[in-house]
């Protein structure tokens, strides 16, 4: 049985794969995909049996009348949601046959998920590079922007995502956030972040052992809010943006913490002061040192003074 689907990408994207089951009372795949297909209604999932948009390994397309056959693989393209367009580029900062290093845009996913897929780096990426096995090895919020590491093809995916399981990876990233003269600098916060299932915010779980590690520096002040050199040791889900809030100092422009804020999916006038300025590994593959710096510059850092290009 092929691995690879018979179905040409669309808008970027491989087309999904479900399998029937070893048994059942079905008469035909149409009644199966009745029943599995819970979130599709009935007429839509017969409209495209109808266009012969469901297909076998072989690329053969089922109709409302094939017989059910148990473990057989369908093949076929979500329907996709409804995004609003992110109106920022993607600038590529380097590219060779193994890798793509972006500098991500604030606003702009970095993985197709819920809500967002064609409007995220991968789809967009693959379409406009050409590169339809492109992939990240980290991810990146949606609010943060910065440098972002991608492979071009999967059989470069796992030894470049080794560098970040390993934490093999030297990264910095810069914020704008609020300031507490009180407030011991630099430091090492060290604590327990966890996330639960269908929850948008993470949070600490205090006596926990630590399992997320940053490191603060104070790079400037201006009044109320400072510039913050961050160089996390660890990658868990929004560590940056919880470990500044849960200090009395949460990052400009932060909807989600400390407290959760209602923004519009078109409302592009407030980006998280967050980003990741510097990407530093050993290359798995060359064993050459690698180095990336973003161009970007966020958005109160020109009244700070920007601060030296070594991370």
């Amino acid at each position: 049985m092929p691995s690879r689907s018979p179905l040409p990408p669309r808008f970027g994207l491989d087309a999904a794969r479900i399998r029937t089951p070893q048994q059942g009372h079905w008469a035909t795949v149409r009644e199966w995909l009745h029943w599995k297909l819970t979130r599709v209604p009935d007429e839509d999932v017969d409209a495209a049996l109808a266009a012969g948009e469901y297909v076998d390994d072989d690329g053969r397309p089922l109709t409302q009348d094939t017989a059910f056959v148990p473990e057989q693989r369908i093949w076929f393209h979500r329907e996709l949601p409804v995004e609003v367009d992110v109106p920022f580029d993607i600038p590529v900062l380097y590219r060779d046959e193994r890798i793509v290093v972006v500098d991500k845009p604030h606003f702009l996913a970095t993985i197709p998920r819920g809500q967002h897929i064609r409007q995220t780096v991968v789809v967009r990426l693959r379409r406009e590079l050409d590169l339809p096995e492109l992939s990240p090895v980290h991810r990146l919020d949606r609010a943060t922007a910065g440098v972002l590491l991608l492979t071009t093809e999967q059989q470069w995916r796992g030894p470049y995502q080794n560098i970040f399981r390993d934490r093999l990876a030297r990264k910095n990233y810069h914020a704008i956030a609020g300031f507490r003269d009180d407030l011991e600098l630099p430091r090492e916060v060290r604590s327990h972040i966890a996330k639960d299932r269908g929850t948008i915010q993470a949070y600490e779980v205090q006596g926990a052992e630590p399992n997320a590690v940053t490191r603060i520096e104070l790079l400037d002040r201006q009044g109320a809010q400072a510039l913050y050199r961050l160089e996390p040791t660890t990658g868990r889900t929004h560590q940056l943006r919880v470990h500044l809030a849960s200090l009395g100092i949460p990052i400009v422009g932060d909807a989600l913490y400390p407290e959760l804020l209602e923004v519009a999916p078109d409302d592009f006038s407030a980006p998280l002061q967050l980003l990741a300025q510097r990407l530093a590994f050993r290359d798995p593959i060359t064993g050459a040192d690698r180095e990336f710096l973003s161009e970007r510059e966020l958005v109160g850092a020109p009244r700070f003074g920007r601060p030296g290009d070594d991370g």
